[in-house]
């Protein structure tokens, strides 16, 4: 059955935006209430705004009150930037979702939860296998921010699949999403002028575009698709290959200098990208997505690669350095570490 009353959690974000406003204009659906902590920027539509945090057990009125069958659960932080650090983002990811689960299995009227989630439970290890399937476990498990809190979420998600059999629950897996609105710690680090890589690896990078993230997200919210689905483009970037397209020139850093490198751009304020997320900079990720076109319906509409071009468009990206000259100066760095390997083995 379609959704009448609907709830959707994280509207101050982009995407919760959009899907609360995608929502609020199906005729079909006779309310949808949008909750957050701050008020939105955005126009919602006939949405109604509720301000309110999931921590807190009142979410349970809000949801008795206005008899939601519908919840889609967005409001899961990839950054602690904005949160109000790494303390808050995890109360957000995890209390929050054990409250609004404890909510939503009280509740006599809901009858299908759709959650966020991302690949990041995968892990990121050079022990990954080419794709990742959604029944695999991860060779190594996240050790902190947002794939962790993931991982917990994931986990209390399952307990309540099992107290509540009668609900049906999606969780999507997300792979990094871009898009003209979107603002993430992965399209900061490409808009930088100087992109600093891990020396001696090209990791595989897996992109969503924003529209397939909202599309998905609607027809999860319109039919029984219960289960666990991955969710990105078709194909591959190699990272090399997305920073010559973002026109951005790559500076090779040794592994061990790169957390330390990333402590201090934070510091500076120049870009925030997690530490947690440096195994993502040097072994990448990749998954598998035929469940989601054979079992969930659906296909992106843009490939990875496709997905990164429409970045680089919109942010109106442009060359910082000649993209040959790079090309040398990369060529010439690997070449010179090989060349002092073999006289250290020498």
């Amino acid at each position: 059955m379609s959704p009448r009353r609907v709830l959707v959690t994280g509207v101050s974000r982009p995407l919760g935006a959009d899907v609360a406003r995608a929502l609020a204009a199906d005729p079909r659906v006779e309310t949808v209430i949008g909750v957050d902590t701050v008020p939105p920027g955005d126009d919602l539509g006939r949405t109604r705004f509720v301000r309110a945090d999931i921590r807190n057990p009142l979410i349970a009125k809000v949801i008795g009150t206005a008899a939601i069958d519908t919840v889609l659960h967005l409001n899961l932080i990839t950054s602690p930037v904005g949160a109000g650090g790494r303390a808050a983002m995890k109360e957000t990811n995890v209390i929050g979702t054990m409250q609004l689960l404890a909510a939503c299995q009280k509740s006599p009227t809901v009858s299908r939860l759709v959650v966020r989630s991302t690949t990041a439970v995968y892990g990121s290890s050079p022990r990954d296998p080419a794709l990742f399937t959604e029944d695999m476990e991860p060779r190594a498990l996240a050790r902190g921010g947002y794939g962790k809190d993931a991982v917990e979420v994931e986990g209390y998600v399952r307990g309540f699949s099992r107290r509540r059999p009668d609900i049906a629950v999606t969780v999507l897996r997300f792979a990094n999403i871009l898009g003209p609105r979107v603002d993430s710690p992965l399209a900061r680090y490409f808009e930088l002028p100087v992109v600093p890589t891990v020396l001696g690896f090209d990791p595989r990078l897996q992109l969503l575009h924003a529209s397939d993230a909202l599309a998905v997200l609607l027809r999860a919210a319109d039919g029984q698709h219960a289960g666990t689905f991955n969710v990105a483009g078709d194909g591959i970037l190699l990272l090399s290959q997305a920073v010559r397209r973002a026109g951005r020139a790559p500076v090779p850093v040794p592994f061990p200098a790169v957390s330390s490198l990333s402590r201090l751009a934070r510091r500076l304020r120049v870009v925030d990208f997690p530490a947690d997320q440096i195994g993502f900079l040097a072994h990448g990720r990749a998954v598998d997505t035929a469940r989601l076109r054979e079992v969930f319906g659906y296909s992106p509409r843009y490939s990875t690669a496709a997905t990164f071009e429409s970045f680089v468009r919109e942010r109106g990206l442009r060359p910082t350095i000649d993209p040959e000259l790079v090309g040398r100066v990369e060529r010439g760095l690997l070449d010179l570490l090989a060349r002092r390997r073999l006289v250290g083995a020498s």
